[in-house]
């Protein structure tokens, strides 16, 4: 298994705790990513389906395909009914033409495009849309991209403008030459999430790095980020324990598939 692989298959170890603490996507950009009479739409990649659940109220019938059993679950569970399909996104297990919408929540950088592309072009019909997301904090604060080096405990020589530089890369979208897709547009979606302290370090840990991490590593990572997180953590109401007011981000890409030559 290569580096890239074991990191792509490791949500599944803590699959219930990844559904319980991660984002799921704002109204502003479902409405920006999703077709005006989309009917038919595929969340590939869709892990516990936090996306997918986002869809359900948008889109008729909704597919969500994902190759790890112990992600397809949860995903099942929080969605009885749901058509959940085991595949990837270089094979699915679906039709030709069949779709009007395929989306990429927070998991385009984990698919080879020279694979996935042409398969995700021969899912969609003419016309239909590709949809690229991802979620997450935003490290345009300062303090928020601190984190990420405090729970890795990485190079003295990375600063927030390092990690910025990283997601810059890691969030965009290139297609193979040749793709069927025709002019591609981005967007982006700000908002905030208040969350307890002790979620937030229980998001922290979802990360494909923290996971594979050995156990003292990780421990001491997170402890580093629980300390920082201390220091702008505000009581909450009621006296439930501290939280903090995350800053997010939705990075947003789409593309049409253009009819066959």
């Amino acid at each position: 298994m290569t580096v890239n692989e074991e990191g792509a298959t490791s949500f599944g170890r803590v699959a219930g705790r990844y559904d319980r603490v991660r984002p799921g996507p704002p109204a502003a950009a479902l409405d920006w990513l999703v077709p005006a009479g989309c009917r038919v739409a595929v969340d590939l990649a869709a892990g516990t389906g936090l996306f997918t659940r986002a869809l359900l109220g948008r889109v008729p019938r909704v597919t969500a395909v994902e190759p790890d059993p112990r992600m397809r679950e949860v995903l099942a569970r929080r969605s009885p009914g749901l058509d959940v399909r085991d595949g990837l996104g270089e094979a699915m297990p679906l039709p030709d033409g069949g779709a009007d919408a395929v989306f990429v929540s927070t998991a385009w950088h984990w698919l080879d495009p020279h694979r996935a592309v042409p398969e995700i072009a021969r899912v969609l019909r003419p016309g239909g849309r590709l949809g690229v997301i991802w979620t997450s904090r935003n490290r345009d604060e300062d303090w928020v991209a601190e984190l990420d080096l405090l729970r890795q405990d990485g190079d003295q020589r990375e600063t927030p403008d390092t990690v910025r530089a990283y997601l810059e890369r890691h969030h965009t979208v290139t297609l193979p030459d040749g793709a069927a897709f025709g002019r591609a547009e981005t967007a982006s979606f700000r908002f905030s999430r208040t969350m307890p302290l002790a979620d937030v370090i229980d998001w922290l840990a979802t990360s494909s790095n923290v996971i594979t991490a050995s156990a003292a590593d990780r421990e001491a990572g997170l402890a580093r980020c629980r300390e920082a997180l201390l220091g702008r953590a505000v009581s909450a109401a009621g006296g439930t324990g501290p939280v903090i007011e995350m800053p997010m981000r939705s990075w947003c890409w789409r593309a049409g598939r253009q009819p066959a030559a």
